[in-house]
């Protein structure tokens, strides 16, 4: 998801943000940035990590990786869901254990964490090793 530059007048950006989306833009600019401040606290970071590179998980399994209370993790995975970067899927049938429910990254969790975060993380450490003065 790339910025629209040929929506810029004279190579200036334009007034608004906003108008640097597409005309079929699926989200607005709000969801956009709503993504982007969800995925600004540590918990919810590590949360969408794991799903993103671990593939879908139960509350139980995020649980066993985090060191976070049961109602914490849930708040933070509601916010997840609600940014619209995280899936949940609740097993419809009744096993022994009741009901399941699992949570997977969507394809908007993926870009905001491998071409965001991720991808400001692995431009410092090519930052790093550019002007590292002891690797001469």
């Amino acid at each position: 998801m790339s910025t629209d530059h040929s929506r810029a007048v004279d190579g200036e950006p334009p007034e608004d943000p906003a108008d640097l989306l597409p005309d079929d833009s699926v989200l607005s600019l709000e969801e956009y940035l709503d993504m982007h401040a969800a995925v600004g606290n540590r918990i919810r970071y590590e949360i969408l990590y794991r799903l993103v590179h671990g593939g879908e998980m139960s509350p139980t399994e995020l649980d066993d990786m985090l060191t976070v209370d049961d109602s914490t993790l849930h708040y933070h995975l509601n916010t997840l869901v609600d940014a619209g970067l995280v899936e949940k899927r609740q097993r419809t049938d009744r096993g022994q254990d009741g009901l399941y429910t699992y949570y997977s990254a969507t394809v908007f969790g993926e870009v905001t964490l491998t071409d965001g975060v991720d991808e400001l993380i692995r431009g410092e450490q090519a930052f790093d090793d550019m002007y590292d003065s002891s690797a001469e």
